[in-house]
């Protein structure tokens, strides 16, 4: 019976993973989230992975993706040089948290974040971007140690110190200080 059980589990994962069985592509999981705050973004969308190499560890309930990572969900964009997806597996596959390495950018629209690592928080709807990061609205630009994205407020919060004050990661604050910068556009008038 258990190698039974552990074939219809390799089975599942493989027919989750779609390409991965028969050597790299595209890894589909589907986010399970109840709210919709931000207009437009739904995170019960399907994330949809590429990359150059994806590595299954099934025993640690993660998957390791590395090389030109990218990821999508619905209009919402991550690419990095290496990210690892822990996943939850109560009866169904759920994504639980991304962790991404390696040039971080995040892009939905016209805004574009980048940062030198990001967490995307799937329980708590909460992105993070932390080392030398830029948020791009049109010409608006904005920069700081560490950025904080609200999913279910649609509020984003810019800390001067990458290590930050927020609660969103763990809430260490470094006593190196930093200072948040940037430049709005003005209207020009007639």
């Amino acid at each position: 019976m258990n190698s039974k059980r552990l074939s219809l589990r390799a089975l599942a994962l493989r027919s989750l993973l779609g390409g991965f069985a028969v050597g790299g592509g595209a890894l589909g999981l589907i986010a399970v989230s109840n709210a919709q705050a931000i207009a437009g973004f739904s995170s019960n969308a399907p994330v949809n992975y590429a990359a150059d190499r994806i590595e299954l560890q099934d025993r640690q309930k993660r998957v390791v993706l590395s090389g030109n990572v990218d990821i999508t969900q619905a209009d919402l964009r991550l690419r990095a040089g290496r990210t690892t997806v822990a996943y939850s597996d109560a009866g169904n596959l759920a994504i639980q948290r991304i962790d991404a390495t390696g040039g971080v950018t995040v892009t939905r629209g016209n805004e574009t974040a980048s940062g030198s690592v990001g967490i995307y928080d799937f329980n708590r709807r909460i992105i993070t971007l932390a080392g030398n990061v830029a948020l791009r609205r049109g010409s608006d630009t904005l920069n700081g140690g560490r950025l904080v994205i609200d999913l279910n407020t649609g509020v984003s919060s810019v800390d001067g110190r990458a290590g930050g004050s927020s609660s969103a990661v763990g809430g260490t604050t470094t006593s190196s200080g930093g200072r948040v910068s940037g430049t709005f556009s003005v209207p020009k008038r007639n």
